[in-house]
């Protein structure tokens, strides 16, 4: 899971300066964000973890989600990224969410989930979404999916309760 935010570990000029400042949430915080699974669907138990790796501190939670049996099964998997030591991560990552791009192969785009800023890719070969979204300018939410529609992806967003995880300090 965490390859899935790779760049988040390298500690930018600012984390080093102001080390007393930098807080994550402990993942226990967010592991009840996780949504149990829809009907027909099973879920693995929610994994989580908060590291403190010289100083800089991460917390991620995650779970994955599964509708029948088999290679070919749609599966779904959630992860909360707090990224509050790395306040240069995020920005420079939402700033590289302001394009648009379609073709033959799927599509890139900018999107708005409850006000907050996202970014939503889908290849029609496998059917593989990912969509990211950053709340209080701290969180990112990744849902990827595989095997379903590209609406899937808005519709486990919506499974979420990105307003709660707003408010988690």
């Amino acid at each position: 899971m965490i390859a899935s935010f790779t760049g988040v570990i390298a500690m930018p000029a600012r984390a080093q300066e102001l080390p007393s400042l930098i807080n994550v949430v402990d993942y226990s915080k967010l592991l009840p964000l996780l949504p149990d699974a829809p009907a027909g669907w099973t879920a693995d138990k929610p994994e989580g973890s908060t590291t403190d790796v010289g100083g800089f501190k991460l917390t991620n939670v995650h779970r994955d989600y599964r509708k029948g049996e088999g290679d070919k099964a749609p599966t779904t998997a959630i992860s909360v990224l707090d990224s509050a030591a790395n306040p240069d991560y995020v920005e420079a990552t939402t700033a590289a969410w302001n394009f648009t791009t379609t073709s033959t192969e799927g599509y890139s785009k900018a999107v708005t989930i409850d006000g907050n800023p996202g970014f939503e890719t889908f290849e029609n070969e496998g059917k593989h979404g990912t969509l990211w979204i950053m709340v209080a300018k701290r969180y990112f939410l990744q849902i990827e999916t595989q095997g379903q529609d590209p609406a899937a992806l808005q519709e486990w967003a919506k499974r979420v309760d990105v307003k709660k995880l707003a408010t988690i300090k």
